[in-house]
């Protein structure tokens, strides 16, 4: 990997968008301390036309706009088996780099996917006709494509090994981590916050997307049972845009005895979210499916216990800084968030727990992990 004689091509077409999902972010972080670290490499940033942020303004970078735009199943094959296999062998790059997963079949190039996950393989309910049918059929060739998978948790990996029956060797963890503006907060702070959203009283935590493998429907359920047995004045705050799609959520809120107990804060700013998930009293996180869990660091650097799903990538993420619970059982759910409200000194040790677990994810460490997986495949 000598100076200038060296290049590497990266695929950030999911930045795109102006709002960015786990994957942009991971993206943004990563690629950008890549770049930084490693000015002897040259790298080629594939992006869309509407990408304007500087996040990647290095001496060492080159951008090249490609259309067509990244919006349909037929596009991405166009994409991705003709458009950018005429760039891969015009421009020689050593390793195309794919933080979203996507490689093109037909480049003769070597290829570095990050495949988060395979939820659309468990869950293909979760995703339209087209995408599914695109996904499912297109990522078992990505797999087997690949010179080498990055993916996030060691669940994330033997998953992807199970499913498209590749050697687990061929596939590198480099973790996911969260921002740096999930923070403790000061007591002052943390009491105006709970003023705002909770009528200043304390409150269990959860934020995602309103789907259903979030298990939101469980988690109400699950707390009106502990507000039957405790008779506490703690509520349930969720953040992240509601839209209803799932009416099973919408009609667990409207019957539960304690819905007034239960706000929605809708879409939030990042620096709203850091001072909610900072003030509460814990995240309970019961999603039923998770290739790392994002809000599961967010908490443990905010000095927040969690309480979450014993399955999929969360037991490993969490270690010890987390009350499991099975998320499929609403009295399961129940008993843990009591046993938190009654014992503080179980809460003072998860919190104690969290900040020695929090230290194994950074975007420092993922980038380092990401360079010696690429190091692996180029040399």
């Amino acid at each position: 990997m000598g100076k200038n004689n060296f290049s590497i091509a990266v695929n950030c077409w999911i930045l795109r968008k102006k709002s960015y999902d786990g994957i942009g972010y991971f993206t943004i972080e990563t690629i950008k301390r890549l770049i930084r670290d490693h000015p002897e490499i040259h790298f080629q940033i594939l992006c869309d036309k509407n990408f304007t942020e500087d996040f990647f303004n290095y001496p060492n970078v080159s951008k090249h706009f490609i259309f067509p735009p990244y919006r349909h199943p037929l596009l991405y094959i166009f994409y991705l088996e003709i458009v950018l296999h005429i760039f891969l062998r015009k421009h020689h790059p050593d390793l195309f780099l794919s933080p979203d997963g996507f490689l093109s079949l037909s480049a003769k190039v070597k290829q570095l996917p990050v495949i988060h996950d395979v939820l659309f393989e468990h869950m293909p309910e979760l995703m339209d006709f087209k995408n599914k049918m695109y996904y499912r059929f297109f990522f078992r060739k990505f797999a087997r494509k690949a010179a080498l998978i990055a993916t996030v948790s060691e669940y994330s990996k033997q998953d992807i090994a199970d499913t498209y029956g590749c050697n687990s060797l061929k596939i590198d963890v480099v973790y996911n981590a969260a921002k740096q503006i999930f923070q403790p907060l000061a007591p002052t702070l943390v009491t105006n916050v709970k003023f705002k959203w909770s009528n200043g009283c304390p409150y269990f935590f959860f934020v995602g997307a309103l789907q259903p493998r979030k298990n939101l429907n469980r988690l109400l359920q699950a707390f009106e049972i502990f507000k039957q047995h405790t008779g506490s004045d703690y509520k349930l705050l969720i953040a992240g845009s509601v839209l209803w799609k799932t009416s099973k959520i919408k009609d667990t809120y409207l019957q539960s005895k304690y819905k007034d107990d239960i706000i929605f804060t809708g879409r939030v700013t990042d620096e709203e979210l850091s001072m909610l998930m900072a003030s509460a009293f814990a995240l309970v996180f019961v999603s039923v499916f998770e290739g790392f869990g994002v809000p599961l660091v967010e908490a443990m650097q905010s000095n927040i216990p969690v309480i979450c799903s014993n399955i999929t990538s969360m037991p490993e993420i969490a270690g010890d800084a987390a009350l499991l619970v099975n998320p499929y059982n609403i009295f399961d759910i129940a008993e843990k968030m009591k046993v938190l409200f009654e014992n503080e000194p179980l809460r003072r040790e998860l919190i104690e727990n969290g900040k020695m677990q929090v230290k194994k994810y950074s975007w420092d460490l993922t980038a380092k992990l990401l360079w010696l997986s690429i190091k692996k495949v180029c040399l």
